[in-house]
C-alpha cells in the first residue's frame, strides 16, 4: 500500500513538474502528497492496533479491521486527488477502525490481565453465554 502510494506521488511528480526536494507545486500534487503523507503518519498507528488486537483478542475479526483499514485508505486516497472534500469518507472510515483496533486491543490485555491475576476470564464467560 505504501509503495502503491509512493510510485502514485513520483508519477504525479513527473505529470506536474514538481523536482524533489521540492515538495510543493501543483495542487493535484500537493494533494497526492499530503494524502500520502498521511498515511504515512497513520501507519504505525494502524499497526499496533492490529497487532494488539490480533494477538489479544481475536485474529479474524483483527484481520477483517485490517482489510477494511487497507480498503478506507485506498478510498481516502483516490479520493483526496480530485478534491480535499472528497476525502472525508475515506479518512471517517480510519477513524472508526483504528477505534475500534485499539478498543479491542485494550479489551483483550484487559482480559489477559484479569484471566492471569484474578483467575477471572471475561472471554469465557462471555462463550458459556453464547
Amino acid at each position: 500500500m505504501g509503495g502503491h502510494f509512493a510510485w502514485l506521488v513520483g508519477k504525479s511528480r513527473m505529470k506536474h513538474k514538481v523536482m524533489p526536494p521540492s515538495a510543493t507545486g501543483a495542487p493535484e500534487f500537493d494533494r497526492t502528497l499530503h494524502a500520502q503523507q498521511n498515511c504515512v503518519e497513520f501507519y504505525p498507528v494502524f499497526l499496533v492496533g492490529l497487532w494488539t488486537a490480533g494477538w489479544f483478542f481475536n485474529q479474524e475479526l483483527a484481520s477483517f479491521l485490517g482489510v477494511l483499514y487497507v480498503f478506507a485508505r485506498y478510498k481516502y486516497f483516490h479520493d483526496c486527488i480530485p478534491s480535499v472534500k472528497g476525502r472525508l469518507t475515506g479518512f471517517y472510515l480510519n477513524l472508526i477502525v483504528l477505534i475500534c483496533l485499539i478498543a479491542l486491543g485494550a479489551a483483550g490485555i484487559v482480559n489477559s490481565f484479569l484471566d492471569e491475576y484474578l483467575d477471572f476470564s471475561i472471554m469465557k464467560k462471555v462463550r458459556k453465554l453464547l
